[in-house]
């Protein structure tokens, strides 16, 4: 299956640049960065520093998914959101790690799901999602009696908080619990703030060093916790778990989609 990468010279892009070069399932077709990055228009291994590998960085989407079935798109919400029109057009598979969405550029990206396969998740290790879908039954066994709060930490260059997993963890238990994340969530707390409102969803997020991702679901009880927890130490379980969304994507019916489906964890 032929794919692109978008944003080809990040962190991500670069781990995602490695899966799909370690998977026989796959091959690039292409590569994109934003208008005026110094890759433009240059071969992506001398970018990188070796030798020629015939692909040249393109800043035109459009133009690299002309040879692609598939595009891994761990950039930002507002060039994701450009990025999903033209696999829409394509009738490309969009594998969107991308965080940090607000409502609106939410629902702004759901029309492409008209027209093709668009798979999104906060995260895309196999154990994360794991977790959201024992989170989700766990919230549905515990009535309210338990308190529900997440705990997570990154890397302090990480510039959204909650982060997206953590926002996935809470969906879960949100919907465990029956009712919609936004009757429930506690972003943050400070000063003199009362005691802690009844069946509510607490988020807290840490950032330091270089953190690749942890994540906990506490789960407090008079006289107990459940606790759930998961740490990632390298970002190639994202960038692999991308790849995997990939190949499960094509072929399959225009629509939105999660690793939860990918991995039939549903």
């Amino acid at each position: 299956m032929p794919l692109a990468i978008a944003g080809v010279s990040g962190r991500m892009g670069r781990m995602l640049l490695a899966a799909v070069e370690e998977n026989p399932a796959v091959t690039l077709a292409g590569a994109t960065e934003r208008p005026g990055h110094d890759w433009i228009g240059r071969d992506l291994g001398e970018c990188l520093g070796g030798a020629p590998r015939g692909i040249i960085v393109r800043d035109d989407p459009a133009e690299v998914m002309t040879a692609a079935r598939g595009l891994l798109d761990f950039t930002a919400p507002e060039a994701t959101l450009a990025n999903a029109r033209i696999c829409a057009q394509a009738r490309a598979v969009h594998v969107i790690g991308t965080t940090g969405f607000d409502d609106d550029q939410l629902a702004r990206l759901r029309p492409a799901a008209r027209h093709a396969v668009l798979i999104r998740a906060g995260n895309m290790s196999l154990g994360v999602n794991i977790l959201v879908t024992l989170t989700r039954r766990l919230a549905e066994a515990l009535d309210e009696d338990f308190d529900i709060e997440i705990v997570e930490m990154h890397h302090r260059m990480k510039v959204d908080a909650p982060s997206g997993t953590a926002l996935m963890l809470a969906e879960a238990a949100a919907a465990g619990r029956g009712r919609p994340l936004s009757e429930l969530a506690e972003r943050g707390r400070d000063g003199h703030t009362g005691p802690r409102r009844r069946g509510s969803i607490g988020l807290a997020a840490l950032r330091g060093g270089d953190v690749v991702g942890e994540h906990e679901v506490i789960f407090a009880g008079a006289g107990e916790r459940v606790v759930l927890r998961h740490v990632a130490t390298d970002r190639m379980i994202f960038a692999r778990g991308a790849v995997r969304a990939a190949i499960w994507g094509e072929g399959r019916p225009p629509g939105e989609y999660d690793m939860i489906d990918v991995l039939g964890l549903r």
